[in-house]
């Protein structure tokens, strides 16, 4: 038996539930993983509340790390007692659990300088923050990015690498207290939301020019003030919605707010290819393993402290990563 959060309707935190699971014995490239730790993510709010729509009973959270217990047939890429991490969508879901079978193609090896706590805090957020800055960023130094959220798990991250490749990173937080996190991590300049008009203040930063790119997981509540805040030809990079979705687009405004190029990317289409996702993985790792990348967990919950987690999450209360202690 193994404990497990799982949910048999769709809502709010309340959901949560706290219950004892069997756990097979692992199929047909399948492994029997024993958690270390478990990664929160903004994400699992939206399996919770039916954003994400899932077959229900349904477990919860989709990033772990831990030991290797038990393979299944075919399983070749790791042996038992092997230290790995994962993350994914719907093949990974149920990682807010101590023990639980996960797919062999989903696990990617742990260097031994990296906790599983560190790697829970890292895995999806690091693999995200390597392909915006190996595959979206300007490879040159010298350019400026607006980077909203510059203080939760992805934004600390970026802006550290952003640092590395010779970027400017303007970043927006919602207190002064993450304002400090923030510039601690790399960013140049912090806006705190809704102290003043942030496109006058971008502008003001940027010498009137703007910014090359902006990377924005907020979503409805900042997209118009955004692309006005982009330099002409700039790219808007939409990785989340956290406020909302954006309703209505109509691409004219691209041309009429200066030629702008638009995306939004997906984590799965930049780790689909297994030598793409094991590029990206060794670079984020390699960064933190020599210290050159710091992942900030400012958050740790006990498994059965999940829905205080989620209500955390979603007041925009966290600061860096966070996690589940198992």
């Amino acid at each position: 038996m193994a404990r497990a959060i799982r949910i048999h309707k769709v809502g709010g935190p309340e959901v949560l539930t706290l219950e004892q699971v069997d756990v097979d014995k692992p199929g047909p490239g399948q492994v029997r993983l024993r958690h270390g730790a478990v990664g929160l993510n903004y994400a699992d709010t939206y399996f919770r509340s039916g954003v994400y729509p899932v077959p229900l009973p349904s477990g919860m959270g989709v990033e772990g790390a831990g030991h290797v217990i038990e393979v299944g047939e075919g399983v070749e890429t790791v042996r038992v007692g092997d230290r790995v991490t994962y993350t994914g969508f719907i093949n990974t879901l149920g990682a807010y659990s101590d023990e639980r079978l996960v797919p062999a193609s989903a696990l990617i090896r742990l260097p031994d300088a990296i906790s599983f706590e560190t790697a829970a805090a890292m895995t999806m957020r690091g693999l995200t923050a390597a392909y915006v800055c190996r595959s979206i960023l300007p490879r040159a130094g010298g350019s400026t990015v607006l980077l909203h959220a510059a203080a939760g798990g992805v934004g600390l991250i970026v802006a550290q690498w952003a640092k590395l490749l010779g970027i400017t990173v303007i970043g927006t937080v919602s207190t002064e207290e993450k304002a400090v996190l923030a510039r601690a991590h790399g960013v140049t300049h912090t806006i705190l939301h809704g102290s003043s008009d942030m496109v006058a203040q971008v502008k003001a930063l940027t010498g009137g020019r703007g910014v090359d790119v902006v990377l924005d997981s907020i979503g409805r509540d900042t997209f118009v003030a955004s692309l006005d805040c982009l330099a002409r030809r700039g790219l808007m990079v939409c990785l989340g919605t956290a406020s909302g979705t954006i309703e209505g687009f109509n691409p004219n405004l691209l041309a009429m707010k200066g030629s702008l190029y638009l995306t939004r990317p997906a984590l799965a289409d930049y780790i689909a290819d297994p030598a793409e996702k094991a590029a990206l993985a060794d670079e984020v790792f390699g960064h933190v393993a020599a210290g050159r990348i710091r992942i900030e967990i400012g958050q740790r919950y006990r498994l059965e402290d999940a829905v205080r987690a989620h209500r955390d999450l979603e007041s925009r209360k966290t600061m860096g990563s966070s996690i589940l202690t198992v």
